[in-house]
């Protein structure tokens, strides 16, 4: 359908907003008509002021207080105000209807380039697998329930800022020690006895008449936990008995809202990408005139483009779906000879990445060892005061830059840390085990990360890591904290 076009000069922020209007009407069709599934959309225009503050609460528009907020914006600020950092053309919040801010002093093509960018977002948040947990519809209020009740206990007269604070700094640290694909649904104590019991039991033997009886094996039911929990903030609310319940609800907020912001780094690379992608194709179908295009050519280079020494999210994620709908639409031969001739159209197909697929999963099987060396990706290391690259996309080691990247997308990165026993030596002893991924711990971090699972914990804490190679014992109890190598 051919629309009246709205002309501005290049550059131009001089429009109003029934331009914006017209624009996300426009762009809603073409949405429409491509085949993507938003929720409904609002946006809200800010300065930089406005922007700076949604930055600092990670776009919401209602949030607890806390000190690490403040800090955080004055960064920001200061950063901004000194020219050494800019801020994003836009912001959007996974709920419905989702949320978007587009700051003031875009110009008008940047509007339509953003506008365009978060119906990308938006399509992502509603039909990503890692999103279904977030519960979209309610995100805005459970936000303001949140603020509402830590303003509250702040304000109790028998509890005040100071005990909240203390609380609310523990469960930042440990607010990442939580479960990572909320997909997967987490089984009660009834379900992990019986699983217990099930493990417990001999397996089946065809010839059992020839063999010697394996020893019967004993579950042990009255283990906390039955199964290793690596929701530690949820663990010690249950069974922390000297928590006041202002505590459990605290550590209950925070856990929740990590939990919210899980998907969002659990996609990053897909999720930038996909915006990037259809932000493209949207705006090239709308027809815009020569001036509002070469800008366009520009802003969309500008942000897609390569970073030297670091992963740009959205160059990487939108040359995969590009490379995605390359190969469902015209495969080479050898790719046809590899894995068959494609059976789906190719939106088809990059419908149905974006809804099972997350970072590390959505990498590995689709970054090719061709798309890593037309990127030129890289590993490198630290070699005293100098960084040497270790690793490049050839033959041999593009497999290995490929496996280090996986490695630290996401919530890869942070370290899998699970409760073992909540009374361990019957001494209320709580006793983790790092899942040690050939990392090691960074014991300056360690250190203190422990000491706040001891303030919430209120026993000692011990850590089973390996540290140099060496199994070893991180310590933390009223005497400060220890490291002790195991045999």
């Amino acid at each position: 359908m051919n629309q009246p076009q709205i002309e501005r000069p290049l550059g131009s922020s001089n429009y109003e907003l029934r331009d914006l209007v017209e624009w996300d009407k426009r762009i809603r069709e073409k949405v429409d008509e491509f085949g993507l599934d938003c929720y409904p959309q609002e946006f809200e225009i800010c300065d930089h002021v406005g922007m700076l503050g949604y930055m600092a609460y990670s776009g919401m528009p209602s949030h607890y207080p806390h000190w690490s907020y403040g800090k955080s914006y004055e960064k920001l600020k200061t950063l901004y105000d000194h020219g050494v950092s800019g801020l994003p053309y836009e912001m959007v919040i996974n709920s419905s209807p989702a949320i978007a801010y587009l700051m003031r002093d875009n110009t008008l093509l940047l509007q339509i380039l953003t506008i365009a960018h978060v119906y990308g977002h938006n399509d992502f948040f509603k039909n990503n697998f890692t999103y279904k947990s977030t519960r979209a519809e309610l995100t805005v209020e459970i936000f303001k329930a949140h603020a509402l009740r830590v303003r509250r206990y702040v304000e109790d007269p028998s509890i005040g800022i100071e005990k909240v604070e203390r609380i609310l700094d523990a469960a930042h640290a440990l607010s990442w020690q939580c479960r990572r694909n909320l997909a997967i649904r987490k089984l009660d104590r009834k379900e992990q006895i019986d699983r217990a019991v099930e493990s417990a039991q001999p397996r089946y033997d065809p010839f059992q008449k020839i063999h010697a009886r394996p020893e019967a094996q004993q579950a042990d039911l009255h283990k906390v936990p039955i199964e290793p929990d690596e929701d530690l903030l949820l663990f010690i609310r249950d069974h922390n008995p000297f928590l006041a319940e202002w505590e459990k609800d605290l550590l209950t907020i925070v856990d929740e809202e990590a939990k919210y912001f899980i998907p969002l780094m659990e996609t990053k690379i897909m999720n930038e990408g996909w915006a990037s992608y259809w932000h493209h194709r949207i705006v090239e179908s709308l027809g815009i005139e020569q001036g509002l295009h070469l800008e366009f050519i520009v802003r969309h280079n500008q942000v897609v483009r390569p970073i030297p020494g670091q992963i740009n999210p959205y160059h990487l994620g939108l040359k995969i779906w590009e490379d995605i709908y390359r190969r469902w639409t015209n495969p080479t031969k050898d790719e046809i000879e590899r894995d068959g001739a494609p059976t789906k159209s190719a939106n088809e197909k990059l419908f149905e990445v974006r809804e099972v697929e997350r970072d590390s999963s959505f990498l590995r099987r689709y970054l090719t060892e061709d798309l890593l060396r037309e990127m030129d990706i890289f590993e490198y290391e630290s070699r005293g005061e100098e960084y040497v690259v270790s690793k490049v996309a050839d033959d041999e080691g593009w497999k290995q830059v490929k496996e280090t990247l996986i490695k630290n997308v996401g919530t890869a990165s942070i370290p899998v840390i699970k409760v073992e026993d909540a009374d361990f030596g019957q001494a209320r002893t709580l006793y983790l085990k790092h899942y040690h991924d050939g990392r090691d711990l960074l014991l300056e971090y360690a250190e203190k990360t422990i000491a706040y699972l001891q303030r919430l914990w209120g026993r000692e804490v011990v850590l089973e890591t390996t540290v140099d190679g060496k199994r070893s014992l991180l310590c933390c109890n009223e005497r400060g904290f220890s490291v002790r190598a195991l045999k």
